[in-house]
């Protein structure tokens, strides 16, 4: 965007922010979708032995190791989807701010909110980052946050209608 030709500050503008959030190290996890998983799965094995360690304390686990041990499993996956939303939302808002006719921005502060339309040529040129580069980045958030979801469902079924 031409600074003379869009009021639209610097930093506010969809196709700097995605640069920005491209640049940022948790942001840029997702670009291909077999780091995001192996950084993902790390943080599962990291929580899965953190709740090992705060769930040992409890009396009610000593009669059932099983029990304990799926629970520690299940309950470790919260982590992995915690840090999935986030960056599903924050890529989603970029998505939607690329794909957008307008551009909405503050010129200094948040009482003074403004609407920019944007031309042709920038519609056209953002639409096309958006579905280069940040549908991608989408799709596979979804299917990861739709594996892990699955797997949260599937312990929850689990515990609920099994006596162990």
């Amino acid at each position: 965007m031409k600074q003379s030709n869009c009021p639209v500050p610097k930093e506010q503008q969809p196709t700097n922010e995605f640069i920005e959030l491209s640049k940022s190290k948790i942001f840029s996890w997702p670009k291909t979708k077999k780091s995001l998983i192996l950084i993902l799965l790390r943080f599962w094995v990291g929580a899965f032995v953190l709740f090992l360690i705060i769930s040992s304390g409890s009396v009610y686990f000593k009669t059932s190791l099983l029990k304990y041990i799926l629970l520690s499993f299940f309950s470790s996956l919260s982590i992995p989807l915690l840090i999935s939303i986030r960056l599903y939302l924050g890529w989603n808002h970029i998505f939607k701010r690329l794909t957008s006719e307008k551009v909405e921005y503050e010129e200094s502060g948040w009482y003074d909110g403004q609407v920019w339309e944007k031309p042709l040529v920038l519609k056209e040129k953002e639409s096309l980052i958006a579905s280069i580069e940040v549908k991608p980045i989408l799709k596979n958030l979804i299917q990861i946050l739709s594996i892990i979801s699955v797997l949260v469902l599937s312990g929850i079924l689990i515990f609920q209608y099994n006596n162990f």
